[in-house]
């Protein structure tokens, strides 16, 4: 009996229409419940119920109100997908000026959600001109036959963010499964580096161009490496960079200060393959 009671809750209407007919008979709650094997609070509320409404039909609640209306619904996606990288927050702010009803972003988010739009990390690349293409083709042919000796004095230099805290710039976008390489899920990525010994390659940027660091340059004799515009994915230390910081995210205890932090870097340098 103990079992039947942790399980039946909720009475099919048959059986409720059977503990009335007992109840109307002149039968005490207590042996009722205890032929049906049902706690004794179940058949006493629906004693209550059929005293106070004079039906037995169970009634269902329809639960919260939603926030948001089919309208709203059909906007929130529409936004997003007008807007592939705008995120949840931001789609939320704009859906609330327009319907004039506050909406929170988790709301937002599910709605993304069923509309089939799912938080995701969009692809970082570099935006290339037909003049950008050109440039990186003819590099490659005139060093395609470099020696390893003459790579050798390349001096390759990048500069990497390696933090304490989880990314604070890391946003997610809104996208349908199996869009993730879709040219309105991607964002432009640009990146500098600077150093000063050897043959040295840098990036191009405008911080490396100015009167004062070609004179700097001048002074202690570097040769500065051609190289094309906007090709981070030529540069080794990139992919470098990239494994350390995979090194470190992999960390069992990761580093929680500075020099915790400098000591992992230089370990993981060292165990580099």
């Amino acid at each position: 009996m103990a079992n039947n009671q942790s399980v039946r809750r909720h009475l099919d209407t048959f059986t409720r229409g059977r503990i009335i007919g007992k109840l109307q008979e002149g039968r005490s709650v207590t042996s009722v419940a205890a032929e049906f094997g049902i706690a004794h609070s179940i058949v006493s509320r629906l004693l209550r119920q059929i005293q106070t409404t004079g039906t037995a039909i169970r009634g269902f609640s329809s639960g919260r109100p939603r926030g948001t209306t089919p309208a709203d619904d059909r906007y929130i996606v529409l936004q997003a997908r007008r807007n592939r990288r705008q995120t949840a927050g931001e789609t939320a702010r704009h859906t609330t000026q327009a319907t004039g009803g506050p909406k929170s972003r988790f709301t937002v988010a599910r709605r993304l959600h069923g509309g089939g739009l799912f938080a995701r990390r969009p692809i970082r690349c570099v935006p290339l001109t037909p003049a950008h293409r050109g440039r990186r083709s003819l590099w490659f042919r005139e060093h395609r036959n470099w020696r390893d000796n003459e790579w050798g004095r390349v001096l390759f230099t990048d500069e990497s963010r390696f933090s304490l805290s989880s990314d604070c710039r890391r946003i997610l976008i809104g996208r349908e499964r199996g869009s993730r390489n879709h040219p309105s899920n991607i964002i432009e990525w640009h990146r500098g580096a600077m150093a000063l010994q050897f043959l040295l390659m840098d990036d191009n940027a405008p911080c490396h161009r100015t009167v004062a660091t070609e004179q700097l340059l001048e002074s202690v004799d570097i040769e500065r490496m051609d190289w094309p515009a906007r090709s981070p994915d030529l540069n080794p230390i990139e992919h470098v960079c990239d494994f350390l910081g995979r090194r470190l995210a992999a960390r069992t205890l990761p580093p929680v200060t500075i020099r915790k932090l400098r000591l992992a870097l230089q370990d993981e340098w060292a165990a580099m393959p």
